[in-house]
């Protein structure tokens, strides 16, 4: 196969604020963002083949967008330019510790507009692993094109990885986000939540039993629940645990969740045998890789600036182990 992981989904331009003018107003950098191409830019970045199928406006953000893919070494073979709309544009807030809120400029931007007959097939015909989210879901058509897409990449055998990743304010309401998650759970192999997104999508506080809820509902092989600085849980076979992270000086947790997402990927595939054949402390193991690779990408600003090297990932485990 020709990649070993392509992903589809929203790519947007993140303006990050970066102190303050002499007159007093806030500044903002511009930062390329949107989860799916954070994880498979993760990927790239520790030395996998990746792909993106994604929408962006014709616009110079757009044309920024793609730089930044092929900078990064993520083929642009399914990105698709569009005169339609302009390319969609987040506003993050950041708080004292680091965390992060958004507002989002799209209505629509263009990576709502990717039609189902715009995606790359030959693409998710020869990945070893296809990766969505939900905010592809959100509207037509960018939701037949994702449903499409997973569809797919699993005849031709993917491994399928999803993150809900939800943003309360891009959806109609809270039943409408339900429905759709709902969906991209049903057809997923490996899921990573927040504690956050597991009890929205379970309305059960006790992360374990809401993790083997889950679990049993839709026959995920494994679910992955990050809780920042506590480290992630994992629910796999009939294991449940938690792996410590590192302790590190958090600047920015942009994209933190999908440098996890990306080295937990990494170590998927470098295991070279499928998840049912795995040991836990195989599990264990990539996890405590995940782990240093989400630390290290809160220590610097923006997602895909901030992502790390497998090298600079081994280092922060050697460093703190």
């Amino acid at each position: 196969m020709n990649y070993d992981v392509v992903a589809l989904g929203e790519y947007l331009i993140d303006f990050t604020p970066y102190g303050h003018s002499e007159a007093g107003q806030p500044l903002f950098e511009r930062n390329p963002g949107g989860a799916p191409v954070n994880v498979v830019a993760a990927l790239a970045k520790i030395g996998k083949k990746t792909g993106f199928i994604g929408k962006v406006g014709s616009d110079p953000f757009g044309v920024y967008l793609r730089e930044v893919l092929l900078d990064v070494g993520v083929s642009d073979h399914g990105l698709v330019a569009t005169d339609e709309a302009h390319t969609t544009m987040a506003f993050v807030q950041l708080d004292a510790d680091g965390d992060r809120s958004f507002h989002f400029a799209r209505n629509p931007g263009a990576d709502q507009l990717l039609r189902a007959e715009e995606v790359n097939l030959t693409m998710l015909a020869e990945t070893r692993i296809f990766h969505f989210g939900s905010i592809s879901m959100t509207v037509e058509p960018a939701y037949t094109a994702t449903l499409k897409a997973v569809q797919v990449a699993k005849e031709f055998g993917a491994l399928i990885s999803y993150d809900p990743n939800w943003r309360p304010s891009l959806w109609r309401d809270e039943e409408h986000a339900l429905d759709v998650i709902h969906v991209g759970l049903s057809l997923s192999d490996v899921v990573k939540l927040s504690e956050e997104e597991l009890v929205f999508l379970t309305a059960e506080q006790d992360l374990e039993k809401a993790a083997r809820h889950l679990v049993e509902q839709y026959g995920i092989t494994l679910l992955l629940v990050t809780a920042g600085g506590a480290g992630s849980f994992y629910h796999m076979k009939d294991w449940w645990g938690k792996v410590e992270t590192y302790s590190v000086q958090t600047l920015d947790t942009t994209g933190a969740g999908d440098a996890f997402f990306g080295a937990l990927l990494h170590e998927v595939l470098a295991m070279g045998k499928p998840l049912q054949a795995w040991q836990e402390e195989n599990l264990r193991e990539a996890l405590r890789f995940a782990n240093a690779a989400g630390a290290l990408a809160t220590t610097r600003k923006g997602a895909i600036p901030s992502l790390g090297t497998k090298e600079e990932i081994q280092a922060l485990m050697r460093g703190l182990k």
